[in-house]
């Protein structure tokens, strides 16, 4: 069973340089890392040796994850998405009805997600609980400490 994700242009991007990395930068540096292991004498006793393996297990499962998702990403068509209502790839401006703080959010795919530049997942909670919501509503979310509710000031997509 496939999982496919969902990516911005941006964050497709992102995962193709990682991939890119890994097998041109670093598959070379680990097969060089066990070349010189090798040179140094009895593979028996080589902890140098054992470890530079291991590292390239380790680097090989990486790559081959990556393959995956990038083989299941999907790019997101920004044109085809609602501009009247919260979903993936909006800009959400909402207020916390209990403290009257205003919070500005972005949606994104999970794996793109990075709440210190302000994206949250559309998984989250609070990405799941402002989904499909239009300016004026307001959207209950319940987290570990109850039920937030956050009232939609603004919708946008940049």
């Amino acid at each position: 069973m496939t999982n496919v994700s969902y990516y911005t242009a941006e964050g497709l991007k992102k995962l193709r340089d990682e991939l890119d990395q890994l097998k041109s930068i670093e598959r070379p540096k680990a097969s060089q890392a066990i070349a010189e292991a090798r040179d140094k004498g009895d593979l028996s006793e080589n902890a140098e040796y054992d470890a530079a393996k291991e590292a390239q297990g380790m680097l090989e499962m990486r790559i081959a994850k990556l393959e995956e998702v990038h083989s299941n990403a999907r790019l997101i068509d920004e044109t085809h998405l609602d501009v009247s209502k919260v979903l993936v790839l909006s800009n959400v401006k909402i207020k916390n009805q209990a403290n009257g703080m205003e919070l500005k959010y972005t949606l994104v795919a999970e794996s793109e997600a990075d709440l210190k530049t302000g994206k949250i997942s559309v998984t989250s909670p609070i990405g799941r609980g402002l989904l499909g919501k239009k300016v004026g509503e307001v959207a209950e979310i319940t987290v570990p400490n109850g039920v937030l509710k956050f009232e939609i000031i603004e919708v946008s997509r940049d």
